[in-house]
C-alpha cells in the first residue's frame, strides 16, 4: 500500500472484533547516560523522567489513542508504584480487569545512550505472578485477537499463560511479541506457543537469536518451518513480513532518530490496530512502521500519536 493510501485509511479504524492485550503494567525511570556502566564502575547518568509503561500498557495507550477498544489484563497491585500506574491510566482513559493485592507493580531503570539506544534493568512485580484464577476471570469472544508480551513469556509464570492460550478456541487468534528476553524462554514452551500457530512480532536482535544469518530468507523459511505469521522489524529498513497468502518487503517512514524507547511496543500496536479493523497484514505492518517512526521522532515511550496527529505525520509523504 502507498503511503498515501495508508492516510486515507486512518479514519476507518475501528474494532471489527475484540482484542485483548495480555501483559505487564510497570513504572519506567528514564535517564541518559554517556555509555553504559562497567562492571565496578560508576557512571553518572542524568534523569529524565519517571513514566508509566509496560509493553502491554504502551500497546493499551496506543490503541485507545487510535480509537480502538481493548480488553486490558494488566494485573494491577498494591502498593507506591501500583498506585501510581493506576492514576497514571486513569489520565489516559485506561483500565485493567484484572487485580493482584498480593504484591506492588515492577518497575525499570531504562538507560539511553547518546544514539538513543536503551538498555533495561528490571524488576518484577505482580506483573509477573499469572494464575490460573487470573485467566478463569476473562471473557473472550470466540474471535477475539490477543496480545501477548515476551516478558510474561519468560517469567516464572509463563507456563500458565501458555497453558491459558492452549485452552482458547482455535478461532481466536494470538499475536506475540517475544521483546528482549526471547532466550529465556524454555525450549518446550517456546514450542508449545508456535503450535498454537500465532503472528509473531521480532526485531533484528531477536531474530539473530533464533538463528537468523540472512533478514532476506529467514521470514519466508520461518513459515516455511512453523507455518506462523512472522513481522521481521528491520529498523530504518522497515519491516519483512510472511503469511499464507503473500510475503514481502513494507517500506519504512524516515525519521530523525531521538529516543527508541516505546519503538517496538508502539509498533505493535499500529500493527493490531490494523488487524482488529480488518485490515490485511502488509497494510496493517505499513501502519505499525508509521507510528514507529511517529514514536522515535519524540522522547520518552509515552508519546503514541492520535488518528489526527499520525495523519498530519503521514501526510508529509
Amino acid at each position: 500500500m502507498p503511503h498515501n493510501a495508508l492516510l486515507e485509511l486512518i479514519p476507518k479504524l475501528n474494532n471489527q472484533r475484540q482484542l485483548c492485550v495480555v501483559g505487564a503494567a510497570v513504572v519506567d525511570i528514564v535517564v541518559d547516560t554517556p555509555k553504559l556502566p562497567e562492571r565496578g564502575g560508576d557512571t553518572e547518568v542524568t534523569e529524565k523522567g519517571i513514566h508509566v509503561g509496560g509493553c502491554a500498557l504502551n500497546i493499551a495507550i496506543t490503541l485507545k489513542r487510535l480509537g480502538i477498544d481493548s480488553l486490558n489484563a494488566l494485573p494491577l497491585g498494591k502498593g507506591n508504584w501500583a498506585t501510581l500506574i493506576e492514576s497514571a491510566m486513569a489520565e489516559k482513559g485506561v483500565n485493567s480487569v484484572l487485580r493482584n493485592d498480593n504484591g506492588d507493580n515492577g518497575w525499570c531503570m531504562a538507560l539511553v545512550e547518546p544514539d538513543g539506544e536503551r538498555t533495561f534493568v528490571s524488576v518484577s512485580g505482580v506483573e509477573n505472578q499469572w494464575t490460573r484464577s487470573l485467566f478463569a476471570s476473562l471473557t473472550l469472544a470466540d474471535d477475539a485477537l490477543v496480545y501477548v508480551s515476551g516478558y510474561q513469556l519468560a517469567s516464572e509464570s509463563g507456563e500458565v499463560l501458555v497453558s491459558w492460550l492452549e485452552s482458547l478456541p482455535t478461532t481466536v487468534d494470538i499475536f506475540v511479541d517475544f521483546g528482549p528476553r526471547i532466550a529465556e524462554i524454555p525450549p518446550k514452551l517456546f514450542s508449545r506457543l508456535l503450535a498454537l500457530k500465532p503472528i509473531v512480532s521480532l526485531n533484528r536482535q531477536e531474530a539473530e537469536v533464533l538463528g537468523m544469518t540472512s533478514a532476506d530468507t529467514f521470514t519466508t523459511s520461518w513459515f516455511d518451518k512453523y507455518h506462523c505469521p512472522l513481522i521481521l522489524r528491520i529498523d530504518s529498513d522497515g519491516a519483512l513480513f510472511a503469511d499464507r497468502n503473500m510475503s514481502g518487503c513494507v517500506s519504512p517512514f524516515k525519521a530523525n532518530v531521538v529516543d527508541t524507547i516505546g519503538a517496538g511496543d508502539s509498533h505493535a500496536g499500529g500493527v493490531l490496530a490494523g488487524l482488529v479493523s480488518g485490515w490485511e497484514l502488509p497494510d496493517a505492518v505499513l501502519l505499525g512502521n508509521a507510528i514507529a517512526s511517529f514514536v522515535v521522532s519524540h522522547r520518552g515511550g509515552d508519546c503514541a500519536p492520535n488518528q489526527t496527529e499520525i495523519a498530519d505525520y503521514l501526510s508529509r509523504y
